[in-house]
């Protein structure tokens, strides 16, 4: 079972140190970029390490959207070793129910590149739908609590 902590100074090494699977190219930010988004939005992002045990085997950051007033998936990394062994699951599962239990959501919603038929598949498999919208660049889903 996979837990999320905060990331600290003794977890950013490993964190930085994710690597994203070969047909995941442009389809995933890597840490460092995405944790320079989180020092940006700092009061409506929060990314977490994903551990099992001891080990960073991922990354994962959840956010508050001002912009249409909804709270996010917003990043969601295995690294690549780590990839097709139920982590992503855990890790999205983990992620949803801190924004649950912490904000009382109703709604989650998320983007993905509509090539990204990986990532589509897991989020359908936990329950996301396609919105119909299309932004960015990116297919909207929303998971309703």
């Amino acid at each position: 079972m996979v837990r999320l902590e905060p990331i600290t100074q003794e977890n950013l090494d490993a964190v930085l140190a994710l690597r994203i699977g070969d047909g995941q190219r442009g389809f995933v930010s890597s840490p460092a970029e995405s944790l320079a988004q989180a020092w940006v939005y700092r009061d409506t992002a929060w990314p977490f390490a994903v551990l099992d045990g001891q080990t960073v085997v991922g990354f994962i950051m959840l956010g508050y959207y001002e912009a249409k007033a909804y709270y996010t998936l917003w990043k969601l990394l295995i690294d690549r070793e780590y990839q097709n062994k139920g982590f992503g699951r855990e890790a999205l599962a983990a992620g949803i129910a801190y924004l649950k239990d912490r904000f009382h959501v109703h709604e989650i919603y998320t983007g993905v590149v509509p090539e990204n038929t990986a990532a589509k598949r897991l989020y359908a498999s936990m329950g996301f739908e396609a919105t119909g919208v299309f932004e960015n660049g990116m297919e909207e889903m929303r998971f309703r609590c």
